[in-house]
């Protein structure tokens, strides 16, 4: 019985190649105490492995998050599936804004502690007293009130490229950092503001809304389904957007344009630019924002030594690697000292 997957990234590029089936990508969650994450996230292999599910799925006792791809001829036996686990039942489904066939290449469920992690001692408060879900209506009108304080819960690489019109955004590199990080900043206003807030897909704003609230703010609200959602009931209903940019994707796409303003720079030149890319040096693989013109003068390196490195033979490369730990920078997500225009 197979558990895990046994294809390479590359495999599985040429078997979609040659499926030629489109593909969509879609993403949720759900907060739920399960009892034996293993029994669960096995269960979830076997099925979803024979639906041709590629995705990166966390299974914990505290709940699911998925990010997945699936051929858009399985998605109504996906959601029978769902259906058929309780707590998933009539799950909401955050379907992309952009698809793109290769999404992802691999199918992932795995263990966690957390399904988000956050550093958090949740025996603390309660996870259920949430905020406020709103959809992109009520997030407008909320978003529009002087009374209200907007923040981003992502990380400084995601808002960077994207963002809504006056959110606050926290210069932080992880979720657990902003969480304190914000309370401090807004401690004078638990009682007279309201706390508005959103994220990818509305994971992170879930768990945050119940500790802000167990922190005494009063008025705590948060964009239902994320930004994901919005844009799919912006597009729907005809809404005004208020999201400018894009919006961080955490799959081979890397981002998902929701309007057209380009709020960000190229970290090399400086010039308008919202495209993030790994560095070609793989011992570096820093992300970071790189304009056309940069990528080919630096051959999509972030700095003169990496061009040099990624610039020698493959197995020459293999040799330089071999017995080293992963580069640090590549959790920077576009800090690296040899970024002269980096946030």
């Amino acid at each position: 019985m197979q558990l895990y997957n046994t294809l390479s990234a590359e495999e599985r590029a040429q078997l979609i190649d040659k499926a030629g089936k489109d593909r969509l990508t879609i993403s949720f969650y759900q907060y739920h105490q399960i009892e034996n994450p293993q029994t669960l996230r096995d269960r979830l292999f076997l099925e979803w492995d024979r639906l041709e599910v590629l995705g990166r799925i966390y299974v914990s006792f505290e709940g699911i998050n998925a990010q997945l791809s699936v051929p858009a001829e399985n998605m109504e036996a996906l959601k029978a599936q769902l259906d058929a686990i309780s707590f998933l039942k009539d799950i909401r489904l955050n379907v992309a804004v952009e698809q793109d066939n290769k999404s992802f290449l691999k199918l992932k469920v795995k263990i966690r502690t957390k399904i988000v992690a956050d550093g958090l001692n949740d025996t603390s408060f309660d996870v259920t007293d949430k905020g406020v879900h709103l959809n992109a209506s009520e997030f407008n009108s909320m978003l529009s009130d002087p009374n209200t304080i907007c923040v981003d819960m992502r990380n400084h690489y995601e808002s960077e490229i994207g963002h809504f019109d006056g959110a606050i955004r926290p210069d932080v590199d992880t979720f657990r950092d902003s969480l304190d990080l914000i309370e401090e900043d807004l401690k004078d206003h638990k009682e007279d503001k309201n706390l508005l807030m959103y994220c990818t897909g509305g994971i992170r704003c879930e768990k945050a809304s119940a500790y802000y609230k167990h922190k005494g703010f009063q008025n705590v609200f948060q964009l239902e389904g994320g930004i994901i959602e919005y844009t799919r009931q912006v597009k729907e209903d005809q809404l005004e957007n208020k999201f400018l940019g894009k919006n961080f994707v955490f799959d081979h796409r890397r981002s998902e344009r929701i309007s057209d303003d380009v709020v960000s720079n190229c970290h090399q030149c400086g010039t308008p630019c919202d495209s993030h890319v790994n560095c070609q040096n793989e011992a570096c693989h820093l992300l970071f924002i790189q304009c056309p013109s940069c990528a080919e003068k630096m051959d999509g390196c972030c700095s003169e030594p990496c061009k040099e490195v990624a610039a020698l033979p493959f197995e020459t490369q293999k040799e330089l690697r071999k017995g080293k730990g992963n580069s640090n920078k590549i959790f920077k997500k576009g800090r690296s000292d040899a970024l002269t225009y980096k946030k």
